[in-house]
């Protein structure tokens, strides 16, 4: 036989073998082939090869830093296939180092929540770190195993990092060692790293930023996904029947989800549609998802039809106090859907409309069966201790001839925080027995003792089940009882506990019939706010005779109770100008809405930057600060007690009709330490990110100087006419405070000041509202003015520019010129000394009276501004 006949041959024999391999090969391998894979087997000598191609390898010449760790086989023989049989386990510190190359990369970290030998799974409290990152924080495995949000006992966590030149990959095990847990260990069953593509999920600063992600709010700058972010996969969900596993993937080994769970509304499953029509990856790579991800669609079952009489809707439960980036997969494979605009339809994040015109046909060219994918940017507000809802919805946009919208795929990553932190919290504690069995010294009684124990822990499950529920309804209808009979009663009536009631002597309970006539039963037209809580209406009582804005949470949430009773309580019980006034509130029918005075201005931030209205001269802003601050003044010395606000920011001031500024959203409030032996009140972080005092976030520890170093912060907003934090600036920028801070210190304060104040304001006013705004943002709380210096201080920059207007002072130019005016700024803070130049405000000093109450103090954010950076 020749050699071209041999050739031939042996080329039909491995195109044979290939081909008869094909249904345990991924089509991934065709598509994009990863140049560095990692699957480790921690804690076995051995490798483990299994059926989706992977092949496990020992661990042990990955260790770098081991003082005295162990490997143990599970007591509980795994029914999965992977590297769960054993396990790596110490009460030390350990180290594992991964000799990788440049770029990004995939670490996925594998755990089987079991009892091992020596190793009871309740133990293991531990922390991991990948290089700079915090990806998990006294973690638990067995808390989260037992809460029922993953398959059995197997966890899985995925990360996306980024290496640089040289870097090796060191991923590091830290047992949370405390006087509760003294015996806690750090465990793993598995790690990989896979390569991935350089620009799949991180932004190439070389394309069009039209592509970038779009972040979800008034910021309209786009927001790359930057190399040195760490991402954590939370959801990676297809439309389907059944997941889409590894060996399926396009390469990277990522597992497809399907997203029924999360789907809170109905809606119509297609799959494997357009079969006979070849995708064509013209907008985004090959790798991008594979293409059963394209073939099956969710969308609202319209059938041509109208159907606007819901979203469609998802709910994905999120770390709050992070910020996520969302990817969201479309294609279009309907025949029927032949130009751009028939078929388009509304996209909303976190209630907040970020699509109007969302047209799959015209994103992709006008081509049928082209993937294309959004993205977008949104921050979930939080103190990282809380698992909040992030929504997406979508509509029919009404001028569209179908009348439907449809999906393919959902990815959702949460980025790292400042700090490097990707870490959240544990569950709630559920202990569940042991899943080691009870050793008999009689195995004829074997079976029967269990029986019987089973048998009998039935039993007291059921009592103690029954008991929990009639005590549950018990409470409910009591708490239910209480508000209804305090509406009845001047005085109110006390609830449950010793809570106070839902006070009706100065504040009117309505019926959810007076809102509904108020609003005309909710109608879109009087919507004027949006936010995570619900919707903000214009609505008219008395006979239309009074106008009052009507803040809904959301019908049948019950996340914002206590905020909502605290707002209540808080509210109803202060009275002062420069307070938002709270008219009534309606608790019925599972409806919990609160009735304010309407302000016709709207939010400050609406008028200083992201708004199209006509800009605040500065003897207007002026007076609002000054307005504002009396307002916080009143709230630390003029109730009964301190109350510290706790989320101070430019979108809880709003200006009524005569632009006179009022505080509002007390929902996060606290009444402050009490007692001349009190420094502060230990309480968990709660606030707006960009506005939080730095001393209460690391310390937890809350003073009324946390409400003064947030008012700084509104200052500097108000003198620069920017927002706190932007993305798309210089680094040296990123920060308003930081940025103020460093023009301070050189004495060149005026490059901040809004371009739209030039030769508006006097130096000497620049100067001392420059002094003030610094002095409120001092690291140290104890070195901050108080709000009744703050007042002082400001009605004197007041003085100041009025003087300067009548020919006293001389006007500067403009803001680039301030930094070469004479007697600027000293390189350090100079001390404020308000008293120089303060005088008595004439506050009221009536009191209202305030009860302490726990209930108050510990509120969602609901019904807080928070999730809504418009406002009312």
């Amino acid at each position: 036989m020749d050699t071209a006949c041999i050739r031939f041959a042996l080329g039909a024999i491995l195109l044979h073998l290939l081909l008869l391999s094909l249904p345990n090969l991924s089509i991934a391998e065709f598509i994009y082939s990863p140049h560095e894979i990692f699957s480790i087997n921690c804690g076995s000598n051995s490798s483990l090869s299994t059926r989706d191609g992977r092949n496990w390898t020992a661990d042990i010449k990955f260790l770098s830093e081991n003082k005295d760790s162990v490997a143990a086989p599970a007591l509980t023989p795994s029914t999965l296939e992977g590297p769960y049989t054993d396990a790596r386990f110490s009460h030390s510190q350990f180290t594992y180092s991964f000799p990788v190359s440049t770029g990004p990369k995939f670490l996925r970290l594998f755990f089987y929540s079991t009892s091992y030998q020596n190793f009871h799974r309740s133990k293991a409290y531990f922390s991991v770190k990948a290089g700079p990152y915090i990806l998990l924080q006294d973690f638990n495995a067995s808390l989260h195993a037992d809460a029922g949000n993953e398959p059995g006992d197997y966890l899985f966590r995925e990360y996306c990092i980024n290496l640089k030149d040289g870097d090796r990959l060191n991923i590091t095990f830290i047992p949370s060692k405390t006087s509760q847990n003294p015996d806690s260990y750090a465990f793993i069953n598995g790690i990989e790293i896979v390569s991935m593509p350089p620009f799949l999920y991180y932004t190439n600063p070389e394309d069009d930023n039209t592509g970038w992600p779009q972040p979800v709010g008034l910021n309209t700058n786009p927001f790359p996904i930057e190399n040195n972010f760490a991402l954590e996969t939370n959801y990676r969900l297809r439309v389907g029947d059944q997941q889409i596993p590894a060996s399926q993937d396009t390469g990277m080994l990522r597992i497809w989800d399907v997203d029924n769970k999360y789907v809170t509304t109905q809606s119509v499953l297609s799959l494997d549609i357009g079969i006979g029509i070849k995708l064509r990856f013209t907008k985004i790579p090959n790798y991008t998802a594979p293409d059963t991800v394209y073939r099956s669609v969710r969308n609202m079952g319209s059938n041509g039809t109208i159907n606007m009489g819901f979203n469609l809707t998802w709910q994905l439960p999120v770390d709050s106090g992070f910020t996520y980036l969302l990817r969201l997969h479309f294609c279009q494979l309907d025949p029927d859907m032949k130009n751009p605009g028939y078929q388009s339809f509304f996209i909303f994040v976190q209630d907040q409309l970020v699509e109007m015109w969302a047209d799959i046909l015209g994103w992709s060219d006008k081509q049928e069966g082209v993937p294309v994918v959004k993205q977008y940017v949104v921050f979930i507000p939080g103190n990282q201790q809380e698992t909040l809802n992030l929504s997406l919805k979508m509509h029919p946009n009404p001028q569209s001839l179908a009348k439907d919208a449809q999906i393919n795929a959902i990815e959702l990553f949460k980025i790292n925080d400042p700090t490097g932190n990707l870490a959240g919290p544990n569950p709630d504690s559920h202990p569940k027995t042991s899943e080691v069995p009870l050793l008999s010294s009689n195995k004829k009684s074997k079976g029967s003792t269990r029986t019987l124990t089973a048998a009998v822990a039935g039993a007291v499950s059921g009592v103690v089940m029954l008991s929990l529920t009639v005590a549950f309804f018990l409470i409910k209808r009591k708490k239910n009882m209480a508000v209804n009979e305090g509406s009845n009663k001047k005085g109110g009536t006390s609830r449950g506990g010793g809570s106070s009631s839902l006070p009706t002597n100065l504040c009117r309970k309505f019926s959810i019939a007076e809102i509904r006539a108020a609003t005309n039963n909710f109608d879109e037209l009087f919507e004027v706010g949006l936010g995570g809580f619900g919707n903000v209406y214009k609505g008219y009582i008395d006979d239309g005779s009074t106008c009052v804005a009507i803040k809904r949470l959301k019908p049948g949430s019950q996340q914002g109770l206590n905020e909502f009773l605290n707002e209540i309580e808080m509210l109803s019980q202060l009275r002062h100008l420069h307070l938002v006034s709270l008219i009534g509130y309606c608790y019925e029918n599972n409806e919990m809405i609160l009735v304010y005075d309407f302000m016709d201005q709207g939010t400050l931030r609406e008028h200083l930057y992201g708004t199209d209205n006509p800009s605040l001269s500065w003897k207007q802003r002026l007076q609002i600060c000054i307005g504002a601050a009396r307002g916080l003044q009143y709230l630390h010395t003029g109730a009964k007690h301190m109350i510290i606000h706790r989320d101070v920011k430019s979108t809880n001031i709003l200006l009524d009709e005569k632009w006179v500024a009022k505080v509002s959203d007390f929902g996060l409030s606290r009444i402050g330490p009490i007692g001349s032996s009190m420094t502060h009140v230990s309480t968990q972080v709660k606030g707006s990110v960009g506005y939080l005092d730095p001393e209460y976030y690391k310390r937890q520890r809350l003073t009324e100087k946390s409400d003064v170093y947030s008012f700084g912060v509104v200052l500097l907003e108000v003198l620069s006419g920017r927002q706190p934090l932007l993305r798309m600036v210089e680094k040296q920028q990123v920060s308003l405070v930081d940025w103020a801070k460093h023009l301070y210190q050189k004495g060149s304060l005026g490059a901040i000041v809004d371009a739209k104040l030039k030769g508006q304001i006097a130096t000497q006013c620049l100067n001392r509202f420059g002094e003030v705004a610094l002095s409120c943002l001092h690291e140290d709380g104890t070195q901050r003015p108080s709000m009744n210096d703050v007042v002082g201080v400001l009605e004197f920059v007041l003085q100041l520019q009025d003087s300067a207007v009548n020919g006293v002072v001389p006007l500067v130019v403009s803001g680039g010129d301030y930094e070469d005016s004479e007697d600027m700024f000293s390189s350090t803070h100079s001390s404020i000394q308000p008293s120089d130049y303060s005088n008595s405000t004439g506050l009221n000093t009536t009191s209202y009276g305030s009860k302490e109450s726990d209930r108050l103090i510990v509120p969602e954010n609901v019904f807080s501004e928070i999730n809504d950076p418009k406002g009312r």
